[in-house]
């Protein structure tokens, strides 16, 4: 018999879990802090304390948890991530490859753009974004006040570790 992904996640060796959660948010706080709450007794209970514990990070939290991904457009990110990071990556990303021609070098330019006034990369949840979708996002957030685009960027990267979570909990 085999166990279903919130049994399995429960059942995992400290260190394993925590790794496991570190793909998911990309901040070793929330990992270690998600790992201590287990065993969670449902699904609800696991998204809940997800959501409660990106409700205390910090600044310091998101910077380490947006430096695991790459780039819009890009394929490699800042941090060293592992080969799962790097292939759930690729697949929120999928929208950025039917891009039109011109739509790379304008994303890689909103990019520089972003990271000289933020001082971090542009995230946000791409799935079932396209390329163009993307780029618009990045243009307009460019407009925001840095503690406001701080708070844009986390909640979006909350909505990348609850569709990571859900591949996790995956059979």
């Amino acid at each position: 018999m085999t166990l279903d992904g919130l049994a399995r996640l429960n059942a995992l060796p400290a260190a394993e879990a925590e790794a496991a959660l570190l793909h998911s948010l990309g901040a070793t706080r929330w990992a270690r802090a998600m790992t201590a709450r287990r065993p969670f007794s449902s699904r609800e209970t696991l998204f809940a304390a997800a959501d409660e514990l990106c409700a205390a990070l910090g600044r310091d939290d998101w910077l380490e948890a947006f430096s695991r991904h790459p780039k819009i457009g890009e394929k490699r990110a800042a941090q060293e991530t592992s080969t799962t990071e790097r292939r759930w990556s690729e697949q929120e990303q999928s929208g950025a490859s039917g891009a039109a021609a011109e739509t790379p070098a304008a994303l890689a330019e909103a990019n520089r753009a972003y990271f000289d006034r933020f001082g971090y990369i542009f995230i946000i949840c791409a799935t079932g974004k396209s390329a163009e979708e993307m780029l618009a996002l990045l243009r307009q957030r460019l407009q925001n006040d840095p503690d406001a685009e701080l708070g844009v960027a986390a909640q979006e990267q909350g909505r990348i570790a609850r569709l990571r979570l859900e591949k996790l909990l995956a059979p």
